[in-house]
């Protein structure tokens, strides 16, 4: 795993640590499973023990990971984002995007939620609009072509 840190706001972060102890209960729940089908010892059990042993491991890798994330979580400075003159992580952006209006709000990876405005700074967008100021059009390569956006408004 690496250390390289990991933007997250506060709502992120607080997600995360939800997430995570559902997912410790969720381990117990599926420790019992697997216990009760080990002591029936049938065969008709093996399928419930296989499925349990699966839900197991994917429990186990997703705590993996939350934990990593939490350990390498670095608070977004949301207020100082907020009046920046230029786009950082945290800033909310109005965009000119094709004629339409629309706004995001620059975050970390792992709380990127495009459907909620919520993109990365690590996605094409998001990275080809960090450090740009209002005024500003930058040409953005994304899977359908190149497009052409505007910069109104950071906030």
């Amino acid at each position: 795993m690496t250390d390289k840190p990991v933007p997250l706001t506060r709502e992120g972060k607080a997600k995360l640590e939800i997430e995570l102890e559902r997912l410790r209960v969720r381990r117990r729940e599926v420790a019992e499973m697997i216990h009760n089908a080990l002591e029936q010892g049938t065969s008709q059990n093996d399928a419930e023990y296989d499925d349990a042993k699966l839900e197991q491991g994917r429990v186990e890798g997703r705590v993996m990971e939350v934990e990593d994330l939490l350990r390498r979580a670095r608070i977004i400075d949301e207020d100082g984002a907020h009046h920046a003159g230029r786009v950082m992580i945290g800033s909310g952006v109005e965009l000119d995007w094709d004629g339409a209006k629309r706004h995001y709000q620059i975050v970390g990876a792992p709380e990127a939620d495009a459907a909620h405005g919520k993109i990365s700074n690590e996605s094409p967008v998001g990275a080809a609009l960090l450090g740009k100021a209002v005024g500003d059009v930058i040409d953005i390569n994304a899977p359908k072509g190149v497009i052409k956006v505007k910069v109104l408004k950071i906030d």
